[in-house]
């Protein structure tokens, strides 16, 4: 076995992934943050992100650029998800916390100020008692002070509410849903406490209950409390005994009756049907749509005295469709009628208004449907479709985003035309069928005296899939080429491999793959092996980084991992497991160098036992890069201290020295 596989295997281990997938677009974003253009970094964010959801460092650096912008929610809701990557970044959990209570999710931040009291280091304890006792004293006060006030007036709907909510922001939701409950029984029409009611139903899991209020909120006229209460609900239609005991929560609630109704009579359950259209009749006398259904019922089954003047009422109150039903049920001549038009420039504008104010109150299904309505009275209105866009994709649906932002591209109007392109740009790479990465590393070892270099071209079609194809040619050579001597081995393949292979996405920092190839040598004399050897290989790859990493803001600590087990079919079917540590300390930046100081530990089996691939080394290394280096392009120097740990058929010492200086550089499109 030739000595100079060992660096062959090891790169090809690092070859089948990138160490760092997320590295391009992350040097990207700090790039951008040193610019102070927070929209790009926020974009190169989101797409490290998407190559490497389940690294917490990268969340918390897009959470701090949030802030600095007045993203206040969006910064929350990235410090969230830190968290729950990293449950014990105490510091994170306190900006999370703290984020909560200004954005007003004070029973959040209630709960985790207690957890770090309990369970953080010593300064995160401190912090989190003195802000836990700022939000929670507070709370017991005003709850002390509402109880006495209900003594003194136990009817008053406003003291109930008041109480409830201080309650459910202490996590009593005993105590709270008695007190919504008592103040929905003193005002039934005030649904948006059934919405409250249902969410602390929902939180003590008492999930019947809590499915319907929710369902007798969604159906109410508050479009607001309608609204916060489809978020809470199942994503799926109601049954008919949910819709049942949502009425006898709320009977009074004609919408919600009127549904029942008519899903009662999709269903071909008349005879009920008919009982709720009768109640809905009783109810709301001028109800002209139940009292058309319910003649309509009458007629069919012949009852034409209870029929008729149900239907003549809506022959004196309607003109328009309803009424023409009648009429034709009825055998009445037609009337001629010209509908009302409102004027198309005001539908429009109101049309907008509505769609902007539901997008910056949150509601964003409601914007959609109010910007698509005023989409459709003027399709020329390109900040309409610029505002579809971010719609679109604030709601995860990018393949709906990027085709309003391609066609807002367009606008005459300089400000949105180039807002729509940078959005249209960033969501490009993510949504294309082909996505292209070409990376190269070049080094130079002392130990070997030479200069080796690896490099791969990979296109993966259909970039979005779990699983994804690809095409692939890899780069493996080196400048020496032999050792010398009487009996002279090569030191790298020196060979150009076409492969097509598979790549599963990444899930937290894991990520599995396989090829099947053909190695070509450019070497026309190589002895060992032919110009065209056959090249399958299978491997497991996972990286992990934490902390300040290089190109972050500000210095600080950090920890890099990263493991590989590889298959390789032309090194006789040989297992290679390799393990690379690199811990140490990210520097303040000095003149646009960002530079990083870090101690190795490397270690590397085999199935086979052979000695180049087994071995432990460790020693010292920096890496640096300058910002007017293109993104993806950093240098590497380091100098280790190697043993064998199998040292059969080695014929060289069992330890050795190495100096590796090199740079890595990675571009993708």
């Amino acid at each position: 076995m030739l000595r100079g596989w060992l660096w062959t295997v090891l790169v090809a281990t690092l070859g089948a992934q990138a160490p760092d997938p997320a590295y391009a677009p992350l040097e990207q974003a700090y790039a951008a943050l040193r610019k102070g253009d927070y929209e790009l970094a926020v974009a190169g964010f989101l797409k490290a992100i998407e190559l490497a959801p389940a690294r917490a460092s990268i969340r918390k650096d897009l959470a701090y650029t949030y802030l600095k912008i007045g993203e206040n929610e969006a910064a929350r809701d990235q410090f969230a998800e830190a968290m729950r990557l990293d449950p014990h970044d105490y510091h994170v959990a306190l900006e999370y916390a703290f984020l909560c209570y200004e954005t007003g999710e004070r029973a959040e931040a209630r709960r985790v100020f207690d957890r770090v009291r309990r369970s953080g280091d010593a300064a995160a304890r401190a912090t989190a008692e003195q802000a836990f006792q700022n939000v929670d004293r507070p709370l017991a006060e005003g709850i002390a002070r509402w109880r006495e006030a209900l003594a003194k007036n136990p009817n008053d709907f406003g003291t109930h509410l008041e109480l409830a909510k201080l309650a459910e922001e202490r996590d009593e939701l005993e105590l709270a849903a008695e007190h919504y409950a008592k103040a929905w029984r003193l005002k039934p029409t005030e649904r948006s406490v059934l919405v409250d009611l249902g969410r602390v139903w929902k939180a003590q899991g008492k999930l019947e209950e809590a499915h319907a209020a929710l369902l007798a909120a969604s159906r109410g006229a508050e479009p607001y409390a309608a609204e916060r209460a489809r978020e809470l609900l199942p994503p799926r239609y109601p049954y008919v005994y949910e819709f049942r005991k949502a009425l006898e929560l709320d009977p009074s609630n004609l919408e919600l009756r009127r549904e029942l109704a008519y899903l009662l009579l999709e269903m071909d359950r008349r005879s009920e049907a008919e009982q709720q259209f009768r109640l809905l009749v009783e109810a709301a006398p001028n109800d002209l749509l139940s009292s058309a259904q319910l003649g309509f019922l009458y007629w069919e089954r012949k009852d034409y005295d209870a029929a008729l003047p149900l239907l003549k009422r809506v022959l004196e109150g309607d003109e328009g469709e309803l009424g023409e039903r009648v009429r034709r049920l009825l055998g009445l001549p037609q009337t001629l009628r010209r509908r009302p038009e409102e004027p198309h420039r005001t539908a429009t504008l109101q049309a907008k208004v509505l769609g902007e104010r539901s997008y910056q109150a949150g509601y964003l299904k409601d914007a959609l449907k109010y910007l698509q309505i005023a989409h459709e009275t003027d399709p020329s209105d390109f900040a309409v479709m610029l505002k579809l866009g971010w719609t679109y994709n604030v709601l995860g649906q990018d393949s709906q985003a990027i085709r309003w932002f391609q066609m807002a591209r367009k606008s005459p109007d300089p400000a949105i035309a180039a807002e729509a392109d940078r959005a249209w740009r960033n969501l490009r790479p993510g949504l294309a069928r082909t996505r292209t990465t070409v990376w190269v590393l070049p080094f130079y070892s002392s130990r070997w005296r030479d200069v080796f270099s690896y490099g791969q071209l990979k296109t993966e079609l259909w970039p979005r899939l779990a699983l994804r194809p690809y095409l692939s040619v890899r780069f493996i050579g080196d400048t020496r080429r032999t050792t010398g001597g009487a009996l002279p081995q090569y030191l790298s393949e020196s060979s150009f491999i076409l492969g097509v292979g598979l790549v599963s996405r990444s899930w937290h920092g894991l990520v599995f793959w396989g090829e099947a190839g053909t190695a070509i040598s450019y070497l026309s004399q190589r002895r060992d092996v032919g110009r065209l050897v056959s090249d399958y290989r299978l491997g497991l790859a996972y990286n992990r980084g934490f902390g300040r990493l290089l190109g972050s803001e500000t210095a600080g600590g950090f920890f890099e991992t990263g493991a590989d087990a590889v298959f390789i079919s032309r090194f006789g079917d040989d297992l290679l497991l390799y393990w690379r540590n690199r811990g140490g300390y990210t520097a303040p930046r000095l003149a646009g160098l960002a530079t990083q100081w870090c101690w190795n530990w490397n270690a590397a089996t085999d199935l086979r036992r052979q000695y180049w691939a087994n071995f432990l080394e460790s020693g010292p290394g920096l890496r640096l890069r300058w910002d007017w280096m293109p993104p993806g392009l950093l240098f590497s120097v380091d100098l280790l201290r190697g043993v064998y740990s199998f040292n059969r058929g080695n014929p060289r010492r069992p330890n050795y020295w190495d100096l590796r200086a090199g740079f890595w550089y990675a571009v993708s499109h």
